[in-house]
């Protein structure tokens, strides 16, 4: 590690670690689920920023304005961004977790099913990535070429003092709604392991324990705007496909109108790129210095590569079945969460088997139905759907998610708090914890699995659906 490495990693004028990391995003919650699942206690504290709750019925442009206000009041200044240490954010990420040996970490993309792995295991998870919502002054749904001139100009400012991270920008009113007009969202990824993490995983790892990459494999069209900066228009999550973007779409205009947008105006970058790796991969450089950590300090390394979010949930609940019936459970208790809605801690001490959906999205739902459809049948099924704040004629409606809970044989249960005024309201995150506190105790937990016998359980149920396990 060179000189220059190890002065921005000590620099103590950048921004926060925890004031750079978008509120409400995926790496912040996970890392923050995990941390404290790992303590023994719950997410009981963690809420989601925003007047959502209030605003259910008033007209949409006033909601549409209030979202953008609360937005600004969370996001960065431009001249905040240029100070973002992404060391510094490292740090702080590893810093949630209490300092001692573990027998391996997880690392890299987020996906829910990753806090409950972790759990299981009885390991910290790493983000490979963060991301940051930046104030777009003047700013417009509608058009994304400015989006990327302005986007273009803060990431500029930002890479000069963290030449170590690749930013990648969305643009993406599906599911940023009004925001994507307020602000410009940046995922930041590391391209190595960054000098807090290397420190981690020297302290608090038990000798040859093995490393655990997660990668998401999803593909987007992506431009190329300068190096060290791409720009994509959409994103997988959205639960539209790139053509869903094209100016000619009828989706797109839907989706602009119900933003704040006019379709008309819509004017993507000429250039929009061949699909490559989307906004939640793991750059190659961070795989490999994952890889070669491992070879110096003698421990194994492997990687999942995810080719949805879906195939991982599923293999996680069917891992999850299995460790709670080899501990004498029943295993027979589902708990379907959404997005933020998760609690790792109270998932285990209710002993009950988690699907996480990535988001509210028919193709998300549409997931569980499926897994459901081809597993054994569970006695209780409780559904915690994630409001989006916004709608999409990609979100699912209520019916939808009633007839996951109707796969339970005795109990069938969708939260009412998220379900009044879905999908344009929001809950926060300890909403998870209110529902699965009332549910039974099932203890004592069961200890924790090896990373050898999850590996073994993880491709047996997610190779047929193209989970790749090494």
């Amino acid at each position: 590690m060179g000189p220059a490495h190890r002065v921005r990693e000590g620099r103590t004028t950048g921004l926060a670690g925890g004031r750079a990391v978008a509120a409400g995003s995926a790496a912040r919650t996970l890392v923050a689920a995990i941390a404290r699942a790992l303590r023994g206690t719950d997410c009981a504290d963690l809420g989601h920023p925003g007047p959502l709750l209030r605003l259910a019925g008033v007209p949409e442009s006033v909601r549409r304005a209030a979202v953008a206000r609360a937005a600004g009041r969370v996001a960065l200044t431009g001249g905040q961004a240029a100070e973002v240490d992404a060391g510094q954010v490292a740090r702080w990420f590893a810093d949630q977790y209490p300092r001692r040996r573990y027998p391996g970490v997880l690392l890299g993309s987020p996906h829910g099913a990753a806090a409950h792995l972790a759990l299981a295991l009885g390991v910290p998870w790493l983000p490979a990535g963060f991301e940051l919502s930046v104030h777009w002054p003047q700013g417009a749904v509608d058009e994304p070429q400015a989006a990327l001139d302005h986007g273009a100009a803060l990431t500029a400012r930002l890479l000069k003092d963290n030449p170590d991270v690749h930013i990648r920008q969305v643009h993406c009113p599906a599911t940023r709604g009004a925001l994507a007009g307020a602000t410009v969202a940046l995922a930041a990824r590391w391209r190595r392991l960054p000098a807090a993490y290397l420190r981690f995983l020297a302290d608090c790892l038990e000798p040859g324990a093995p490393v655990l990459l997660l990668c998401d494999a999803r593909t987007w069209p992506v431009f190329d705007s300068a190096p060290g900066h791409s720009f994509q228009v959409g994103c997988p999550s959205s639960g539209l496909d790139p053509v869903d973007f094209h100016p000619d779409s009828p989706v797109l205009r839907q989706v602009l109108r119900s933003s704040g947008g006019d379709g008309a105006r819509w004017c993507p970058p000429e250039a929009v790129g061949s699909p490559r790796a989307a906004e939640h991969a793991v750059e190659p450089g961070f795989e490999q210095s994952v890889q070669q950590w491992a070879v110096v300090h003698r421990c194994s390394s492997h990687r999942m590569l995810v080719p949805n979010p879906a195939v991982l949930s599923a293999a996680t609940a069917d891992l999850y079945r299995h460790w709670l019936r080899a501990a004498g459970k029943t295993g027979n208790r589902l708990v379907v969460e959404c997005g933020r809605l998760l609690d790792p801690w109270q998932v285990v001490r209710a002993g009950m088997v988690p699907y996480w959906c990535e988001n509210a999205t028919q193709r998300s739902v549409e997931g569980v139905e499926w897994w459901l459809a081809g597993s054994e049948p569970f006695s209780s099924v409780d559904v915690l759907p994630e409001p989006p704040g916004l709608r999409s004629p990609a979100v699912a409606g209520l019916p939808q998610w009633l007839a996951v809970a109707g796969f339970g044989r005795r109990r069938r249960a969708l939260d009412r708090s998220a379900a009044r005024g879905y999908p344009v309201t929001s809950v926060p995150t300890r909403r998870a914890t209110e529902v699965l506190r009332a549910q039974s105790y099932d203890l004592p937990t069961p200890p924790p699995m090896t990373i050898a016998a999850a590996l073994a359980v993880l491709r047996d149920a997610g190779s047929h659906q193209g989970l790749l396990v090494s």
